[in-house]
């Protein structure tokens, strides 16, 4: 059987809402929510919150739960993980975004069922979104091989439909990412590629460095909270 540990990055800064990790959610926080969400799955047999920040460590100690206080310099949340991982027993590691409340179990468990085949470095999700959706940037694009592995990630239209044909599919990249132990700390250690600088997407860096990225479908439609508009949605949820 494989140790499969969730580990929640937790930056307290955030740019276009700031502090938003530690703002109401229902009468607990949105970190809060995230840890208690992710682990009411059960698809875990242990979650960990890793952050640099003590507001939330010790939100997340007075719900009971672990928590692991990274450096605050790093670059990304896949950076932060990996530096909590290398004290952490795990063969599966899941990065669960911390500003996403609402964590589905089915495609949890989806994601990580796909290790059963040994080939399976890291593996994300993808949800089908419409032509009119695809063309925004702050959506990120994802096609794939026949065997479900991903061929390109991009900001872009992808693929591009030529000759106009009517069903064509697009499919949303959704970042909760599942990796074996070992890759995550390869993949942090890699310099960044230039494919990532370009599309400022760090899955980029290990399509160019080989590694396969095997896509799950989800119709499971995260809310992640980047705005006070997206906040204010995820209160007449929990409302």
């Amino acid at each position: 059987m494989l140790t499969i540990v969730a580990l929640i990055p937790a930056r307290y800064a955030s740019t276009r809402l700031p502090s938003k990790l530690v703002q109401d959610l229902g009468g607990k926080s949105v970190i809060q929510h995230t840890y208690l969400s992710t682990v009411s799955t059960a698809v875990f047999d242990e979650v960990w919150v890793v952050t640099d920040h003590l507001e939330i460590k010790r939100q997340i100690e007075s719900l009971g739960g672990k928590v692991f206080v990274s450096r605050k310099d790093h670059q990304s949340g896949s950076d932060r993980i990996a530096e909590a991982v290398e004290s952490i027993e795990a063969d599966l590691i899941v990065n669960v975004q911390g500003d996403e409340p609402f964590q589905d179990k089915q495609s949890l468990m989806d994601l990580v069922s796909v290790f059963k085949d040994p080939k399976v470095d890291v593996a994300s999700l993808k949800t089908r979104i419409s032509a009119k959706a695809a063309e925004n940037p702050n959506a990120v694009k994802v096609v794939t091989d026949l065997k479900g592995d991903a061929l390109l990630f991009s900001r872009s239209v992808i693929p591009y439909n030529r000759e106009d044909k009517p069903q064509v599919s697009y499919w949303k990249h959704i970042g909760i990412y599942a990796y074996r132990k070992n890759v995550l700390q390869e993949f942090t250690d890699l310099p960044k590629s230039d494919l990532e600088s370009t599309e400022m997407l760090e899955q980029l860096r290990l399509l160019e460095n080989g590694y396969r990225i095997r896509m799950v479908e989800t119709v499971h439609q995260a809310i992640a909270i980047d705005t006070q508009e997206d906040l204010e949605e995820a209160r007449k949820k929990v409302s």
